[in-house]
């Protein structure tokens, strides 16, 4: 098989459980380190499917490899290969096929639940038990509007576009606003380095969706194993689609 493309856009937003997941399926895959100064490669149809993880930066920022992306995007979405992408990865499928991305009112960091919004939809990339609330990791402060074709089915009380299913019959891409990738690695570093940001937002009165770092690293790993389980389930699904 063909490898999955994993693109890195900064040091501190690795694959984390996405890498985990896929060598434990046996797939392969390679990382194209952005933040390193690798270029984005010119070809979607050379990989089984496309992984774009988050970042600090906005979409609409002037980057030098933001709109190679999106190029890359649209002739995966040409060639039948399957997108996936976490936080920012979720924003430039939606930016790249065609919808907006935007400052959100509020920021959402931390632990946060989600709602199914589709409950059928939701149960086909969930698996049928899918709970009334499902707890997962978020840290953005831009949101997306759904591309055309894209079902929204999950939605959290502050931003309700969390995570959107393109089908194509054969392959589906998945745009996330949350992180399902997190480790207990990733999160405890986040809280860290993050300390500040959230410093920032608790002074500006702009706190409703941001934890403080003690409350995001309370109870770490058994959170991030229950998050890790519902990643399996929509990177299991997502996979079908991969391309030879």
């Amino acid at each position: 098989m063909k490898p999955i493309a994993i693109f890195q856009h900064e040091a501190d937003t690795p694959p984390g459980y996405f890498a985990a997941w896929l060598a434990k399926q046996g797939l392969p895959f390679t990382v194209v380190r952005l933040d390193a100064g690798d270029p984005v490669p010119p070809r979607a149809a050379d990989f089984a499917g496309l992984c774009f993880m988050g970042g600090a930066m906005s979409v609409n920022d002037p980057l030098p490899f933001i709109e190679p992306e999106c190029a890359l995007i649209r002739a995966a979405d040409a060639a039948g290969v399957p997108v996936i992408g976490h936080c920012l990865g979720g924003q430039l499928i939606a930016k790249a096929l065609g919808a907006p991305v935007v400052r959100h009112t509020l920021k959402e960091i931390g632990w946060q639940p989600l709602y199914p919004s589709d409950p059928a939809l939701a149960q086909e990339w969930l698996g049928p038990q899918v709970p009334e609330r499902l707890e997962t990791f978020q840290w953005h402060g831009d949101t997306f509007a759904l591309p055309p074709g894209a079902r929204n089915f999950l939605a959290s009380p502050l931003c309700a576009n969390q995570a959107y299913v393109i089908d194509r019959g054969t392959y589906a891409h998945l745009g996330m606003q949350f992180h399902c990738e997190m480790t207990p690695e990733l999160v405890r570093d986040w809280s860290r380095s993050g300390a500040e940001e959230i410093a920032f937002e608790h002074r500006a009165g702009r706190a409703a969706g941001v934890q403080t770092p003690e409350e995001i690293r309370c109870d770490v790993e058994p959170r991030t194993a229950r998050l890790n389980g519902w990643a399996a389930r929509l990177y299991g699904r997502w996979a079908r689609g991969l391309k030879g």
